[in-house]
């Protein structure tokens, strides 16, 4: 399995949003079993679907093919969790999940880059720190909202997945208490708002002396420029990337919740500080 499996995601996306409606709400589909477009272990993919099936923001599922391939549609409301995150003024973009399969794939990315940690600053409901676990990588998720941490301990009883659960405000996170080895840090924010957060996080995870050289940050990124976009550079963070000297290393398109309706997906940029 490599990179190639965001290919088919984007695919699968497609060809399911032709037959169901998405604009303004939360809905994607998973593989049921091991498929040459989305090569995904089964016992994965089992374990993809338990993260739903036990989410209660997902309220409703249906069985269906999709390119022949047995999946199932998931159908959730992220209203009263988006509403919750907007009261805090650390929070510089509510509660609006990616994909569960996109999630996956930005696990297996970073650790296709040979890192073994993954730290979900902005985690949400932990499906990024979640598949990281699955992947046997050490996740660890920082989510500021209360409710939202609540959220991933259920989902992490309910599944018997355990990782690092952190509530707390990430611009002021004691990141050296954390004692990682090799982390890609993702940073959960389109341009317009991620930037504020990643400008307060990476000067303090870049403070620790152990972290300055193996480092990573994963950026979410976006193929269409707006007209007054601050930065139409490096998918929307080429200031950011210029600033801290990191270094570009990979780039995949993923779907989200936030383009189901869009020709283009969201641009999830892999950058190291070496």
């Amino acid at each position: 399995m490599s990179y190639s499996v965001t290919h088919g995601i984007v695919k699968l996306k497609n060809e399911f949003i032709k037959h169901h409606a998405t604009r303004g709400i939360v809905r994607e589909v998973i593989p049921l079993s091991y498929s040459t477009l989305i090569p995904i272990a089964e016992q994965a993919l089992l374990r993809i679907n338990d993260f739903v099936n036990c989410n209660p923001i997902y309220v409703e599922s249906e069985d269906i093919p999709v390119f022949d391939i047995p999946c199932r549609a998931y159908l959730g409301d992220i209203n009263d969790y988006w509403l919750d995150t907007k009261k805090y003024d650390a929070n510089y973009q509510p509660f609006y999940p990616t994909w569960m399969l996109s999630a996956y794939a930005l696990a297996l990315g970073a650790k296709l880059l040979g890192f073994t940690d993954i730290v979900d600053i902005g985690s949400g409901d932990g499906r990024i720190a979640y598949c990281g676990k699955l992947l046997g990588l050490r996740s660890v998720g920082i989510e500021i909202d209360s409710k939202l941490t609540s959220l991933q301990h259920e989902i992490s009883a309910l599944t018997d997945v355990e990782y690092e659960i952190h509530q707390g405000d990430a611009t002021k996170f004691a990141y050296d208490s954390l004692h990682l080895s090799k982390p890609m840090f993702f940073i959960s924010g389109l341009p317009e708002w991620g930037d504020m957060l990643a400008s307060f996080a990476i000067p303090r995870i870049m403070e620790i002396s152990e972290l300055r050289e193996c480092a990573g940050f994963n950026f979410m990124g976006t193929h269409i420029m707006k007209k007054y976009s601050r930065d139409k550079t490096g998918w929307g963070w080429g200031k950011i990337i210029e600033m801290y000297e990191l270094k570009i290393k990979k780039c995949i398109t993923l779907p989200t919740c936030w383009t189901n309706d869009q020709t283009f997906d969201t641009a999830y940029v892999f950058t190291t500080t070496q």
